[in-house]
């Protein structure tokens, strides 16, 4: 896997990337729900969409909006299989594991957090 520092620094030189920002309704979802419980939320998106082996609808799982876990994946490269394995050298095939999984967390912890202002 990548260190999320190395990702980071990836992640800032793709203008598709770059463009994803929390709207209005995200940004008072967040605010609403405090980051703890939209991180316990992407815990349970995670394991449903992005976990398994063969997600369904690989690629075409994760909505662009509506929930900030939804833009974050998609400002982190965490939306599907396809994207893990390109940025996060996480192999497609294989559910993931904890460790994998923590770090899908941790990309999507710290994204919400620079978004924060934080």
């Amino acid at each position: 896997m990548r260190s999320l520092d190395e990702l980071f620094v990836a992640l800032r030189g793709s203008a598709f990337r770059r463009s994803f920002h929390l709207g209005t309704a995200e940004r008072r979802y967040l605010a609403t729900h405090g980051l703890d419980a939209i991180l316990v939320q992407a815990e349970e998106l995670i394991a449903r969409r992005l976990a398994p082996a063969a997600p369904p609808n690989d690629g075409k799982q994760t909505p662009w909006r509506g929930h900030p876990i939804f833009v974050a994946q998609h400002a982190t490269a965490t939306c599907c299989r396809g994207c893990l394995a390109k940025w996060h050298d996480i192999p497609r095939g294989e559910a993931l594991t904890d460790e994998q999984t923590a770090h899908v967390i941790a990309t999507l912890e710290r994204w919400l957090r620079a978004e924060q202002g934080g």
